[in-house]
């Protein structure tokens, strides 16, 4: 089994945009409120979820928390995307199951990275929130969608774009309210 790491990844995904196949123009080229972006491939029996989203998006706010209502709001948020699999709810043919969560968010003392490696640090106006969600699939060639709950859990949340590569193929499109599935390229094979 090859394992698609997080910077293979990244790299997977700006290959694509850069050869033309996912375009790269409005994708990652800044910072939208309301607009998440996310970053999905399959590989073998690893489908790995990157998403970045403005803390906006996320709490309605993008700074670390000033009093205990916003420290709440952050632990609900924190809390509903490590409990990712009831985020992303993969095809249930393909036996996906919840391998990794990693959040990083500088300003909101989150992650390895919270220094600044990851996402902006704190003081530079706009914040986000950085996911890394890793899912074990028994049967990957019946995946065929995965369902996306992030509107709910985040009412602030409007659009999320995504980008999918899998060796069956590439997409883009964006959700919006109340849009809720990704389809993924053909697995069978």
């Amino acid at each position: 089994m090859t394992l698609v790491t997080p910077m293979n990844l990244r790299t997977a995904l700006f290959v694509l945009a850069f050869a033309g196949t996912l375009p790269l123009a409005a994708h990652g080229q800044g910072h939208e409120h309301g607009a998440a972006r996310l970053d999905l491939a399959l590989e073998g029996r690893l489908l790995s979820l990157q998403l970045e989203a403005p803390l906006e998006a996320l709490l309605g706010f993008e700074r670390a928390p000033r009093n205990d209502a916003e420290r709440r709001l952050v632990d609900v948020a924190v809390a509903r995307l490590k409990a990712s699999d009831r985020l992303f709810m993969p095809d249930a043919a393909g036996a996906c199951a919840l391998r990794r969560v990693e959040l990083t968010s500088p300003v909101l003392k989150l992650g390895a990275g919270a220094g600044g490696a990851h996402g902006k640090p704190a003081g530079a106006g706009h914040a986000d929130l950085d996911a890394i969600i890793e899912f074990d699939c028994k049967d990957p060639t019946k995946l065929s969608f995965i369902e996306v709950a992030l509107f709910e859990a985040f009412p602030k949340m409007q659009r999320i774009d995504v980008q999918v590569a899998t060796d069956k193929g590439q997409s883009r499109r964006s959700l919006k309210r109340p849009a809720n599935r990704i389809t993924l390229p053909s697995q069978r094979q």
